[in-house]
This record gives structure tokens, sequence and C-alpha cells, in this order.
């Protein structure tokens, strides 16, 4: 299974601290957020690849970080996406689209922000990818109906089949928000070309799974914990002040 971590955004909320900056690779009590995530994920002996996808402006950054941990993490590949600026990005689900095409995977993958941070590890999302036989998503209950209008939110039955997936609706059917984590497999992720073509939206990294779950069965695993984004300066400080590992 690769990795494919989101780093090709501008994080332009965090100005101007990442003016200049990757947000993936600022410090979190002593470690870059992308050590975090990848510190637990290499416990899994799951994932024979890491694949960060970045801009061009930042990719230095993170060749030099991929160069100082691969005697730790194993394989460590960055793609350059080309883009140099907010305006001309691709957006997450192109990224992902493209990186595939870089290196012709074909194959499992799981899909991360790297500016995310979680309290609890990937190992219990893995093995339900595994026991469900499907691509997958995480989730967790969102009740503040402001929140819910601002991010993904699905429906599922009892078996935690996704039975809705809107982004960003105006009236959610459900209370079950999607945070950027996804398991696809190897034949589900390589629609992505099928869905950009009839209207998926390249932005969102979530659109894609909204639309797979449209043509195919996905299920969607409860998170165990909490997640952390670091969406602006207020967040960066809180996950600098509380934040310390998986559980």
């Amino acid at each position: 299974m690769k990795c494919f971590i989101l780093a090709a955004g501008y994080a332009t909320r965090l100005y101007p601290l990442t003016e200049n900056f990757p947000k993936p690779l600022l410090d979190v009590n002593g470690k870059t957020i992308l050590d975090w995530l990848i510190e637990d994920l290499v416990q899994t002996k799951r994932i024979e690849e890491y694949v960060v996808i970045s801009n061009h402006k930042f990719a230095h950054y993170f060749e030099k970080w991929a160069a100082e941990r691969t005697a730790a993490y194993g394989k460590i590949t960055v793609v350059d996406d080309g883009t140099d600026s907010n305006e001309t990005r691709l957006g997450a689900v192109r990224d992902i689209q493209f990186a595939m095409e870089q290196l012709q995977i074909v194959e499992d993958v799981l899909v991360i922000a790297g500016d995310n941070l979680l309290d609890f590890s990937f190992a219990g999302f893995l093995d339900f990818a595994n026991e469900k036989g499907t691509s997958c998503v995480m989730c967790h209950e969102e009740n503040d109906p402001a929140k819910q209008q601002r991010t993904a939110i699905i429906t599922k039955n009892v078996n935690d089949l996704i039975t809705s997936y809107e982004e960003k609706p105006k009236e959610p059917k459900g209370h079950h928000a999607v945070p950027p984590f996804y398991f696809y497999r190897a034949q589900d992720v390589a629609r992505i070309p099928e869905a950009l073509a009839k209207g998926c939206n390249a932005d969102a990294p979530g659109s894609f799974a909204a639309w797979l779950s449209k043509q195919t069965p996905v299920h969607a695993y409860e998170m165990a914990g909490r997640r952390y984004d670091i969406g602006n300066m207020e967040n960066y400080r809180w996950v600098q002040e509380n934040y310390d590992g998986v559980k």
C-alpha cells in the first residue's frame, strides 16, 4: 500500500508563518506535523512508500526532509505538481491523479492531509478497511449546524455503509463529518479521471470520495479519538500547547 500525503496547498490563513515555508513541516512540540503522522504509520507496518505531493514552491523543503528521514521511515518520494501559487494550484483530487500518473501507481492508496493531526493510531482504520474490503473514509460526530455546513457530511447504515455523502450541505441529512483521511482500493482510485470528467470538484479532497460512494460501496470508520485541523494561527497555537501524540 502507498500513502499519499496531500501537501501542495499554500496555507494562506497562516501567513506570514507559511508564506515561504510549508505547513506540514511546522513544528509541533519538537516534531514536524509530518513526523507525527508518519511515525504512527510506520508502526502499522503496512505502508511500502510515502508519497508527499507538494507544489513547486515548497518541494525542495520536502526533499530535504525526506532525505533526512528515509533511514527511519523507508521509501519517501516527493512529487512536485509544478504549481507555484494558490491561484494556480491543481486541487487535491488532481494532485492525487498527478502523482498516480507520474509514479504509475496501480495499488491501494491511503490518502491523508499533511496538515491534520490525530490522537489515535491509523491502525484501527486500516484494520476496518481490510475487514470491509471496500474503499473507506473516517468520520466523527459533528452536531454543530454551522460546522456541518462547512464540511463533508455523511449518513450511514448499521453496517457503516455510506448512504449519503454531501460536501458543505446547506441542509445536512446527517451528523457525521468526514475529515481528510481516506483509504482507496486500487480499482476505485483509478476512477479519478472518470470522476473529474463527470464534474467532480478537483479542489476539495473529499469530493472524490463523495462521488465514489454513489458508484460503489464505501464504508465509514468511526474515529477512535480526535483530529486537529491546523487551519489557522489560533488552531496552530492551541495544538502547540496541547497536542502530545497518539494515545
